[in-house]
């Protein structure tokens, strides 16, 4: 892994580029070095002295560089490949580049960032940007960035890869108190992304959180990876935007027109350990919670307040999220009516009353986070003249740290309130305005908490015909069709799919044949690479007896032709009939993602997958246990598990088939979208009766 700490734990910082000039970004670097505790070394030939430090004119003037030093470039774009590269000869290895220019500017900037690119590679440098703010490390006074404000001191690591993102934040951040040690704008990225820094501050001990605004993922399997083994010790908050851009407006498959980049983000993050924020408050709420408090050890929570309305708009909150309302049981129930006056209400919410002092608000606190059925709290207070708000402050902090129990604050008020939650913040307590922020913060301490506990399994290895698949895809080349149906069903049984007894039929004897072999009333398919909707044109009959197979060979030959007169028609499919008591049809697909690579779908399948939408999806190769889950998170998995007296179905069968689809995609990566649709489930096991893919040709060729 690469050591980035000498970007953050720099000895002296050499700015190219600096100046005193008002309004540059070189000389807000240099007035943002203030802070430093290092040697600054300005760079710029056309000044013998910046600020009042000697200004050297250029890199090879700077005396005794080394590869603990850090440099800073901001000069105009058509200098900085060189400057890099007269960087690299002096034997710096830590670069921040924050001159614009580059690929986010045409044809010329990407050309340049390639340069940049190769320089970079050829001297292993660390290169931050180019096109960025700059970073931050508050433990050295370090802020090589041109942004206005300076966070204070704190356990939480931020990168975005927008720059508006990061300056708007240090402001805030210094307004509320929020605390950061590393602060990384990676900009384009040309060399370290955001998985580096992760697994740079994944082995940072001072590192409790990690945040990142996300807008793209370069290398999803590598994400997910870096990030899954540092999510098992360090919580990573992510907030991704463009979460509605239109993943596959041209899909030839059901799970190529539902699955879009926002799905594959979702999957890839989930598998990732990370915990996904919505908006950028959620960012910091969830941030500072998880930088600052324990875990949940189970989801029932305790709401504690002087006043009956936010109680009541708690546990509201708590009723949309995952958390649940806790019992308190007998015994602590009567240890708090022995407390409390009688018309107190001894249930959760527990309402103190408001006439509640500072004595009542302590012994309540110590009660509830006694209780073993409290796996943590939310205390509300409105400000009454019977105690001191930051005397409740301390309170709850002490009582906090003496029963090891996660707790979130709502003392809802003006100044007093502020000071409040300035000393609930030296305890770790977060102290929110709205009971509908503090809910979510509990909630992700136990979202976090299922992340460790997650057991990361490898996805099985399946023994499948590799040399049978290998050809029955080659005939998509031979054909020159991107396309394929039910013709290709044979692939699924290479990868041990079952799917119904039968085959290809390319006249009416034939099909006749076939449907001979098979016992009971047969299923009839067009294939044709050009109709990809075989129902919608008639082409599939159900239920067909041997009598009026071959008269049903033409007539569904007929409708093809009628329908798409310049269609090649391969044949049509002869199949068994499957039709299981108590069956359910399901979609178990796959999409290639430009980002995370292939995405897996499973979900209520047949006529009805693109109505509801009913879907799981997950980041292949998919383990059994990613597998079972994606069985789970369907609105229809009661169906599956037996609901209303139904039998239950086959979901090791399923289990297994989503896997062996998860193989076959990952086996051949030219498949760019599968659909099995429907793929039959029934207490039996499952029978796939259907199938469409499509094939990018020129890359299947390529990998023979």
């Amino acid at each position: 892994m690469t050591d980035l700490s000498g970007l953050f734990a720099p000895e002296r910082v050499v700015v190219i580029g600096a100046t005193d000039r008002e309004g540059s970004v070189g000389r807000a670097l240099l007035e943002n070095l203030s802070t430093f505790e290092g040697e600054i070394l300005p760079v710029n030939p056309n000044r013998e002295t910046v600020l009042g430090e000697q200004c050297y004119p250029g890199i090879d003037a700077v005396p005794d560089t080394s590869s603990s030093d850090l440099a800073v470039v901001a000069v105009p774009a058509s200098g900085v490949v060189d400057v890099v590269r007269q960087i690299a000869d002096a034997d710096l290895k830590n670069v921040v580049v924050i001159t614009a220019g580059f690929s986010e500017s045409g044809d010329r900037g990407r050309q340049r960032e390639q340069e940049l690119i190769e320089v970079a590679e050829e001297y292993d440098l660390n290169l931050v940007g180019p096109n960025c703010v700059g970073l931050i490390c508050t433990v050295s006074g370090l802020n090589v960035t041109f942004a206005q404000g300076r966070p204070p001191a704190g356990n939480i690591s931020l990168m975005s890869q927008s720059g508006a993102f990061i300056a708007a934040v240090l402001g805030w951040a210094a307004q509320h108190g929020v605390g950061f040690r590393h602060v990384v704008s990676l900009g384009n990225e040309a060399v370290l992304d955001e998985v580096d820094f992760i697994a740079e501050w994944g082995d940072d001990p001072d590192t409790d959180v990690i945040l990142a605004y996300l807008e793209d993922v370069d290398d999803g399997q590598r994400f997910i990876e870096t990030a899954r083994e540092v999510t098992k010790h360090t919580p990573i908050v992510v907030i991704k935007s463009g979460r509605t851009e239109a993943g596959a407006e041209a899909a030839a498959s059901h799970t190529g027109s539902i699955a879009g980049s926002d799905e594959a983000y979702t999957a890839g993050l989930h598998q990732a350990g990370t915990l996904r924020a919505m908006n950028i408050q959620e960012v910091f709420d969830f941030g500072q919670v998880l930088a600052g408090q324990p875990l949940l050890d189970h989801d029932e929570v305790a709401i504690i307040t002087n006043g009956g309305g936010p109680g009541v708009l708690t546990a509201d909150a708590i009723g949309e999220s995952r958390l649940t309302i806790a019992d308190f049981g007998d015994e602590v129930s009567a240890d708090l009516a022995e407390l409390l006056p009688e018309e107190a209400d001894v249930t959760n919410p527990l309402d103190i009353i408001g006439d509640a002092d500072l004595a009542r608000f302590r012994q309540t606190l110590d009660i509830v986070l006694g209780a073993d059925t409290v796996g943590g709290a939310v205390v509300l207070s409105v400000p009454t003249a019977l105690f001191d708000f930051e005397e409740l402050a301390d309170a709850l902090g002490d009582l906090q740290k003496r029963h090891e129990k996660p707790v979130v604050a709502c003392l809802m008020g003006g100044e007093e309130a502020n000071h409040a939650a300035d000393i609930l913040e030296t305890y770790g307590i977060p102290n929110y305005f709205d009971p509908a922020r503090a809910v979510p913060g509990l909630a992700a301490l136990a979202e976090y908490r299922d992340v460790t506990e997650r057991a990361y399994e490898s996805p099985a290895e399946f023994d499948v015909d590799h040399e049978r698949a290998s050809r029955i895809l080659a005939e998509a080349v031979d054909r020159d069709v991107e396309y394929l149906g039910v013709e290709a069903m044979d692939l699924l049984d290479a990868y041990g799919i079952p799917t119904p007894a039968g085959g290809l039929a390319e006249s009416a004897a034939d099909a006749e044949a076939i449907a001979a072999e098979i016992d009971g009333p047969v299923v009839m398919k067009i294939v044709s690479p050009d109709i990809i909707h075989k129902s919608d044109m008639g082409g599939v009959e159900v239920g067909v007896p041997i009598e009026e197979v071959q008269d049903t060979y033409q007539s569904i030959h007929e409708r093809a032709t009628d329908h798409e007169p310049d269609a090649t028609v391969i044949g049509v499919r002869v199949e068994e009939l499957v039709d299981p008591d108590e069956s359910t049809e399901t979609i178990v697909g796959a999409k290639r993602d430009a980002q995370f690579g292939h995405l897996v779908m499973f979900g209520l399948g047949g006529i009805f997958v693109q109505i509801f939408e009913d879907t799981s999806f997950r980041v292949a190769p998919v383990s059994d246990r990613e597998a079972r889950d994606m069985t789970a998170e369907i609105q229809a998995a009661p169906m599956l598990r037996g609901a209303r007296g139904r039998t239950p179905a086959d979901l090791d069968a399923v289990v297994e088939t989503i896997q062996r689809v998860s193989q076959l995609v990952t086996d051949y990566p030219a498949i760019t979208e599968l659909d099995v649709n429907p793929l039959v489930v029934s207490p039996d096991g499952v029978h796939a009766v259907d199938l469409r893919l499509t094939v990018d040709s020129e890359e299947l060729l390529s990998g023979y």
